[in-house]
């Protein structure tokens, strides 16, 4: 199965400027993301093509404190990204293996009693502890049919206000990539304006 997407896509990712340093001079990588209520499952988390929402979402962690570590000066690293294998909620195949993924997973709550999670946190459902275990699940089974692994997962989210009265467009929608192969990033690099100077991110 092909991964049916673009090979390579630029990503960002909203960090702690220091964080951004070492990763750009220090040869170190970003750290995964493990958390029960990540939106795409375990890795390394970019908006695609979205230096900007980038920077909102690192300075929404610096002002309610969120995640480890903390960030006290919101930057935005960018990423060359080959997706691989991509676990793509864009194709009607990748999004039916979810929906399958779901299935077995309420059954296996069911078969063994364990509650299953839920989504919570206002409309946009900021905690996807059910979206998570989904994933979680859906990955697992692919290793225990010793199936290839999916390197990255990608998927659109419609978040945040809606621009007008009925409208089917949001504030905040994006495209998200969450990394789980290393290998897929192919290099970092520092967002530039068009005068090639690093550009100044404000809100």
């Amino acid at each position: 199965m092909d991964p049916a997407s673009t090979s390579f896509v630029l990503g960002y990712h909203g960090c702690d400027r220091r964080v951004a340093q070492r990763v750009l001079s220090d040869r170190h990588s970003l750290r995964p993301s493990a958390n029960d209520y990540d939106w795409l499952g375990d890795g390394i988390y970019f908006w695609e093509h979205n230096a900007f929402r980038a920077y909102e979402f690192a300075c929404t962690a610096r002002d309610r404190r969120l995640g480890k570590p903390r960030i006290e000066n919101p930057t935005v690293i960018g990423a060359i990204i080959d997706l691989g294998l991509c676990l793509n909620l864009l194709d009607s195949r990748f999004i039916e293996m979810v929906r399958q993924a779901h299935g077995d997973l309420v059954e296996y709550s069911r078969k063994t009693d364990t509650p299953l999670p839920k989504n919570s946190r206002g409309q946009d459902w900021l905690l996807r502890n059910l979206d998570c275990a989904v994933i979680r699940f859906l990955h697992r089974a692919r290793d225990k049919d010793h199936d290839e692994p999916f390197d990255s997962v990608r998927a659109a989210f419609l978040e945040g206000e809606r621009l007008y009265a009925n409208a089917g467009f949001a504030a905040k929608s994006h495209i998200q990539i969450c990394v789980r192969n290393l290998a897929c990033i192919k290099g970092y690099f520092r967002p530039l304006d068009a005068d090639g100077k690093a550009v100044e991110f404000e809100i």
